[in-house]
């Protein structure tokens, strides 16, 4: 009978180390906490980011906030206190979530920031992301090339939209981006007729497209009405670049005619068909499936109690430090090229993008 018993012990306490019948018991359970619905690129964040780690053998709870911090800061406690051994969040701020990571670092749950660097707290152990710095570079050398201003050609007419003010990501795209074009601004080569430059009057509360649409109505009205060209806009995502292209189809713009060079980033669905049919110039893609990918990699080298595979040890400081990061290589799409970076490697169908 004591044999009988050790047994059954012992395989109990197998069935708790690996999360049979048990998932938050077992310390396999992982919570992804991911800011929104409303966009696209965060559904298949999430979706990639379940299937994959599920896959891998864990247990998952992914939680959409809605974009409001105080959702996102009970999800996060919530996964806190079910028994969750790793955080993957994308946080709606930056700085929001300080004092629920508090709570996480005294439980020894390890937090990974996910596309978002979580700032001024010492509980984030890594940053999985793509080179945000990269995504501004591309999207300012693509205009720099389609514009010939290295062959000395202008001058052009460009305006600024970029992202909510507190995602970190924002500040690094717009960066990225206006570090090629400032010295053409600077010699006058490219022209911000509305005079809005600096990162603060081009930002987008919430990266909304209503907000970005508003803004750039006013812009339109104001410096454009009169039939004066507008050559180029650096828009920093998808969403922002739906609400200047719907700004301009309600101004009476049209492609092929008066429409300007318009970036974009994530290769959403409609901005992709906006692509297709002349209306946005470019995008940045970002496949989700390779981030996710290396997300799981880096939990299941915090489960095994290893270092999780990092790239950049140099670049993002959140307040408390440099946190270790790895850095996925994002490419642009336009109407090249599209095919093949989406519809030949399976991140999207034909039918989806008729």
């Amino acid at each position: 009978m004591k044999k009988i018993l050790s047994l059954i012990l012992a395989l109990a306490m197998v069935a708790t180390l690996f999360g049979c019948g048990g998932g938050a018991a077992g310390g396999n359970k992982v919570g992804v906490a991911m800011p929104t619905k409303s966009l696209q690129r965060w559904n298949q964040d999430g979706d990639n980011m379940k299937k994959a780690l599920e896959a891998a053998g864990y247990t998952v709870d992914l939680q959409y906030a809605d974009n409001s911090v105080e959702t996102q800061v009970s999800q996060i406690e919530n996964m806190i206190n079910s028994g969750c051994k790793v955080l993957v969040i994308a946080s709606i701020e930056g700085d929001s979530l300080g004092t629920v990571l508090a709570q996480a670092k005294e439980k020894g749950v390890k937090v990974i920031a996910y596309d978002r660097l979580i700032m001024n707290s010492d509980a984030v152990s890594y940053y999985a992301t793509f080179d945000n710095y990269m995504v501004g570079t591309k999207q300012g050398e693509y205009l720099e090339k389609e514009l010939g201003l290295k062959e000395g050609k202008g001058p052009f007419n460009i305006e600024l939209i970029t992202g909510d003010p507190g995602d970190n990501n924002a500040r690094f795209f717009f960066g990225g981006a206006m570090d090629v074009l400032q010295p053409y601004i600077d010699s006058g080569k490219l022209v911000v007729k509305s005079g809005q430059v600096d990162f603060d009057t081009v930002a987008t509360q919430s990266w909304s497209t209503e907000n970005a649409q508003n803004r750039f109505d006013a812009i339109i009205s104001a410096n454009y009405a009169d039939g004066t060209k507008l050559d180029a806009v650096l828009a920093s995502n998808d969403s922002t670049a739906m609400g200047v292209t719907n700004a301009l189809v309600a101004a009476g713009f049209t492609p092929g005619e008066n429409w300007p060079l318009i970036t974009g980033q994530d290769c959403d669905v409609a901005n992709v068909k906006n692509m297709i049919e002349g209306k946005q110039a470019m995008s940045i893609f970002k496949d989700t499936r390779t981030l996710a990918a290396k997300t799981v990699e880096m939990v299941d080298a915090i489960m095994k109690g290893t270092d999780a595979p990092v790239n950049d040890t140099k670049t993002y400081d959140n307040g408390t430090g440099i946190i270790p990061s790895y850095l996925c290589e994002p490419v642009f799409a336009d109407i090249n090229n599209y095919k093949e970076l989406l519809i030949d490697s399976g991140y999207y169908t034909e039918d989806q993008l008729k």
